[in-house]
């Protein structure tokens, strides 16, 4: 009778792991499938996949020529991708916009050097993050924001600014730079 008991057991043990690695590959693949989809509009994804770049950028004033940027950092374990005004200055510099970033998941897990993946026009390129604080290369960074936007800019999510407009004190930048 143990004989059976034991069976039964190691039967069920059986059911149940290969329930769980089930669900596992399931989610895995799910995600990924996600990833490949999104960031999509305000909802962030996983992974960037794209065409890798060639090499490491000196010059980012290509950013300009794309409507919006793509950006992947780590969250903990997990990839967080998303959806976000990237901007070029005259001298390559580039620079991301973010708009009342103290609320923004994202930004509050951006540490020093931050690694992440940048994505544009389908290319992706491995870069280090920072924030930047220094008032005099924000402002560089808000002029470049607000010309791309005289392009780019327009709908309800991302208005075309006043070519004069002032940077807001909420308003958030940080620099990518190319990562070797």
């Amino acid at each position: 009778m143990t004989e059976v008991a034991a069976s039964g057991n190691s039967k069920l043990k059986w059911i149940i792991g290969g329930s769980i690695g089930g669900l596992l590959a399931v989610a895995i693949v799910g995600f990924f499938i996600y990833s490949s989809v999104c960031p999509c509009e305000r909802t962030p994804g996983g992974f960037l996949f794209g065409d890798a770049a060639d090499g490491p950028v000196a010059d980012w004033t290509f950013a300009n020529d794309v409507p919006l940027c793509q950006l992947q950092i780590y969250a903990g374990i997990r990839p967080h991708s998303i959806n976000l005004n990237c901007m070029s200055t005259p001298q390559g510099e580039l620079f991301l916009s973010c708009s009342v970033c103290d609320r923004k998941y994202w930004a509050a897990r951006v540490g020093t050097d931050e690694p992440g993946v940048m994505r544009l026009d389908g290319v992706t390129y491995p870069v280090k993050v920072n924030r930047v604080q220094d008032p005099g290369t924000m402002d560089r960074a808000w002029r470049a924001r607000v010309t791309k936007l005289q392009s780019f800019g327009g709908g309800p999510n991302n208005p075309r600014p006043d070519p004069n407009a002032q940077r807001p004190d909420h308003w958030w930048t940080f620099r990518v730079e190319s990562r070797s």
